[in-house]
């Protein structure tokens, strides 16, 4: 082989080393856009979702006197406790908005487990909201615990 020979990939260095301060700050400012950008999408998905499952439990209300019990609904039930216990939203059952970072800690962690065991075993929708409430939740936590 000829060095002349071209070659089918490129070598793109993107360590900070040979970076001025403006390249830096520029890089840190687009990845941190991105960032904002990403958690958006997870905050708007988390509310589509919230909005369908409070769609279809209103329809399951009105069909029958107990709702339909489904994957979706079960993680959407987790992920509200995890909410109830960052103080996002009020208790239920005493109307307070009162924290339990270690149950959000423990709801999150059990959720990952639950995430890493069904992957590949669910519809596109599902994968969708579970990876959205994960993220949601665990931004919120480190936000709070931060």
């Amino acid at each position: 082989m000829g060095e002349d020979e071209e070659k089918g990939y490129t070598v793109e260095d993107k360590r900070y080393l040979h970076l001025s301060e403006e390249e830096k700050a520029k890089l840190r400012q687009q990845e941190k856009s991105e960032e904002v950008a990403k958690e958006a999408a997870a905050e708007e998905a988390f509310q589509e979702a919230a909005q369908k499952a409070a769609t279809e439990a209103d329809k399951n209300a009105q069909a029958s006197t107990f709702p339909e019990v489904n994957f979706s609904s079960f993680i959407f039930s987790l992920s509200s406790s995890a909410f109830v216990g960052l103080g996002a939203i009020p208790d239920p059952n005493t109307g307070k908005v009162e924290k339990n970072l270690p149950l959000v800690k423990q709801t999150i962690d059990l959720l990952g487990i639950l995430r890493d065991k069904t992957r590949n075993n669910l519809t596109q929708e599902e994968e969708t909201l579970f990876d959205h409430l994960l993220y949601d939740l665990r931004m919120s936590y480190v936000r709070e615990v931060g």
